[in-house]
């Protein structure tokens, strides 16, 4: 496993974050893996050097957190050893108040979200999306209370506007206020909108990107046709993201993996890694089996030929993913 500091900061990651989406409760998707189940996946990434795991409040309502904090605590020694990431804005009930970026909820759910971690703090915390119905000093003044109280060492964010980034950060920068570092975004060999204004953004702001939905959902481990797996084939917003044509990309990425030998998720994977301001894209993993692509994705130096029979085919997108 090779590692990498996330973004500009000191604080060093694996090349892979392993997405924790798909560890929970299985009644919230179908898909998700309970604790025992979880536990063969979560410790084959452990094995292989994974030490960046990517949680959220919403996902399972909870139960991944609490799944999370359990595996984690049993497969390494020490707290120290592995970088937990997780998340705030989602609709956690019907109650007042449990959602969005107010100072309320987000100082309910930093200490919701380290209970069922298990945890005193999380190396990151990231806002899920943007609230356009709280000022976003509000929000940047809670995140750093958040941080100053030793509850979280680093800020994210997550899809948005590149000028909604912009602002968020200058709010900080003007108040001496926690700046985010990392930006959790929808980007892969099918979704590249990101090239236009965030990217070239995080680049001159030191910000770390940490891709989401990096195989596009299955959409570019597999040649077109060919059956999925039960989250690809059920997943309704997986189907929302990719409705168009990309099936030259897909072809693109088939024809450089059958010239290396290799399955088409590690060029997929291979290519992100390559991207200027990536830190480590989240991949998630219902089998064991799934990390041996992820991994070895990281060593997998793809040509200047290689890269531009992967991005020729691309066409424009409308932006999905920022809600």
């Amino acid at each position: 496993m090779r590692y990498v500091r996330m973004g500009q900061t000191g604080t060093t990651v694996s090349a892979l974050c392993l997405g924790m989406m798909t560890y929970g409760d299985p009644g919230w998707r179908e898909w998700v893996l309970d604790v025992e189940a979880a536990e063969p996946v979560v410790r084959a990434a452990v094995d292989a050097g994974v030490t960046f795991f990517d949680t959220a409040d919403m996902y399972s309502l909870g139960a991944s957190e609490q799944v999370t904090g359990r595996l984690l605590s049993r497969l390494f020694e020490r707290r120290e050893d592995y970088v937990l990431a997780t998340k705030v804005f989602q609709q956690m009930s019907d109650r007042p108040n449990d959602a969005g970026l107010s100072r309320t909820h987000i100082m309910n759910s930093i200490d919701a979200s380290l209970s069922r971690l298990g945890t005193d703090y999380v190396d990151l915390y990231q806002i899920h999306r943007w609230d356009p119905h709280t000022p976003i000093e509000e929000t940047m003044e809670a995140l750093h209370d958040v941080v100053r109280a030793g509850k979280a060492r680093y800020l994210g964010a997550s899809s948005m506007w590149a000028w909604q980034l912009a602002k968020a950060q200058h709010v900080a920068e003007w108040h001496g206020w926690t700046r985010f570092v990392t930006m959790q975004n929808h980007y892969n060999l099918a979704y590249r909108e990101e090239e236009r204004e965030m990217l070239p953004l995080c680049l001159d702001q030191g910000v770390g990107a940490i891709p989401w939905s990096p195989l596009a959902r299955g959409l570019l481990a597999r040649p077109a046709g060919e059956g999925g797996t039960t989250r690809s084939t059920t997943d309704s917003i997986g189907a929302s993201l990719y409705a168009g044509d990309d099936s030259g990309v897909v072809e693109a990425v088939a024809k450089v993996a059958d010239g290396r030998g290799v399955p088409m998720a590690q060029v997929a994977l291979a290519w992100l890694m390559g991207r200027p301001a990536v830190t480590a894209p989240i991949v998630g993993a219902s089998k064991a089996r799934h990390l041996d692509d992820a991994v070895a994705a990281v060593d997998l130096v793809l040509s200047d030929d290689e890269v531009a029979t992967l991005e020729e085919p691309y066409v424009p997108h409308p932006v999905r993913g920022h809600h």
